[in-house]
């Protein structure tokens, strides 16, 4: 795994999961795991910094008649409820941690459901870089992660989840993805391997 040819995408961080009383918080349990995806991850983004690794951070903004969710079902249905992600509102607004890596991190806009190439820029965006490993964060583990897994292996990537930057709605859920799910399309490592891969390799 090269830095030159990896790209870290970031999915969903934004105040609705990660602030303390974002309103999504609520649908990871136990709320104490949103916590250490968020340290484990400003971790990993304060080591790829400074290499030549992408960092693309992919957030949902949704219009304030949520026009792009006409018939939402699940979760979706639970946002648009909610009034999740709703542009202007603070809860869609970026997470302090990452405002501070400031165009370190690029943002690639336009995501409205649970898999970030659809409707953007990000499979350009890679295609441009000669990216050639995706590294995959965020919340949440069964559902946006799994998506943009998918697609991103469906589009020639390799594809690695970190275990330890991403959440699921469940202990269980987020096991049962890592152990079963993820290794059909890909692999799941905790951000520390992933990071020893790298280095080995800039090295």
């Amino acid at each position: 795994m090269n830095p030159r040819t990896t790209a870290l995408i970031l999915v969903g961080y934004q105040n609705d999961y990660f602030a303390k009383d974002g309103i999504l918080r609520g649908v990871i349990e136990p709320a104490s795991s949103v916590d250490s995806v968020l340290a484990a991850s400003v971790a990993l983004l304060n080591a790829l910094a400074p290499t030549a690794a992408s960092l693309i951070s992919t957030p949902i903004v949704l219009t304030p008649d949520y026009r792009a969710l006409a018939s939402p079902v699940g979760i979706l249905n639970a946002i648009k409820e909610s009034g999740a992600f709703k542009r202007g509102t603070p809860g869609a607004d970026t997470i302090p941690e990452l405002l501070a890596f400031g165009d370190r991190i690029e943002y690639v806009t336009g995501k409205v459901g649970f898999n970030a190439f659809s409707d953007t820029r990000l499979a350009d965006v890679l295609a441009e870089r000669g990216i050639k490993d995706v590294l995959v964060a965020g919340m949440v583990t069964s559902l946006c992660i799994d998506s943009t897994g998918r697609a991103a292996y469906e589009r020639g990537y390799n594809v690695t989840i970190l275990s330890d930057c991403t959440s699921a709605r469940t202990e269980t859920e987020q096991r049962f993805f890592c152990e079963n799910v993820f290794p059909l399309y890909g692999c799941t490592k905790t951000s520390h391997e992933v990071l020893a891969e790298l280095t080995s390799q800039a090295a």
